[in-house]
């Protein structure tokens, strides 16, 4: 084969090569691109509003909603006012650089639930034993659950603060720190007025909800009229329990679906 019939021949074979790169390069972007790319607002609501989003969303609620109503139920505190916050976030982009970790989910679903409860400022002293009391009840065996219900109880030197608060005992963070307010425990932080400091700290308002757009967003207030302030007004102090925020349902981008834990 001479040198001119053979640069047609292979021409064409370069163009079929480019043809051939252009096709594998358009089904790699095609295969990757439903893993890489952004989930798109209308994906965010259809999953979220999905029967599998639909029945965490609840259990998670109902248990959050259970621990609620157990120190209405089981202590002296007063349910005033309940706020919801639930928040479903579609995931990002292929993160190439600086990389979070919100491009491995095509949604993720949270919930956190604060409650507000009113308590006689006179007896802070019985409400905070009856406070510990629950806890001990919830505690199996006499070995405190860090994960109970109500996981706050008479050990780790809670007691004394009980005492303190009868001017029995002093303040059991040290003589010359401010008015203790708080008890932490895995997932619960219950916080309350302060009674016995000249300087007031009171519990704030509960954040306004204004972006309430279920299934992708609820924030609710219930009673939706009733404010911290109100509580305050009936039973002269507040109590705030905040609950740790539930990650509830997350899909990732290969279509896993991650149980509720």
């Amino acid at each position: 084969m001479t040198v001119k019939r053979a640069l047609p021949a292979l021409s064409a074979v370069r163009e079929t090569v480019s043809r051939a790169h252009g096709l594998l390069l358009v089904f790699a972007l095609s295969a990757c691109s439903s893993q890489d790319k952004a989930t798109s607002p209308q994906e965010v609501r259809t999953l979220a509003g999905s029967p599998q989003a639909q029945l965490s969303r609840k259990i998670a609620e109902d248990r959050m909603r259970g621990i609620v109503n157990a120190y209405a139920k089981d202590t002296p505190l007063a349910l005033g006012l309940v706020a919801i916050h639930d928040v479903c976030a579609g995931g990002k982009a292929k993160e190439l650089l600086f990389q979070t970790g919100d491009d491995e989910y095509k949604i993720r679903c949270n919930l956190q639930i604060t409650a507000y409860y009113g308590a006689d400022l006179h007896r802070i002293a019985d409400v905070l034993d009856g406070i510990l009391a629950a806890g001990d009840h919830y505690s199996s065996d006499g070995n405190p659950d860090p994960y109970a219900t109500i996981p706050f109880h008479r050990q780790n030197g809670r007691s004394s603060l009980v005492d303190y608060y009868r001017g029995i005992g002093p303040n059991p963070n040290s003589p010359n720190t401010s008015e203790p307010t708080n008890m932490f425990a895995i997932g619960q932080h219950l916080s309350w007025d302060t009674v016995r400091s000249s300087q007031k700290t009171l519990i704030s308002e509960s954040n306004t909800c204004l972006d309430n757009d279920p299934p992708v967003v609820r924030c609710l207030s219930e009673p939706a009229s009733t404010t911290v302030a109100d509580i305050r007004k009936q039973h002269g102090m507040v109590f705030k329990l905040e609950l740790l925020a539930v990650l509830y349902y997350t899909v990732y981008k290969d279509g896993k679906i991650a149980p509720l834990k």
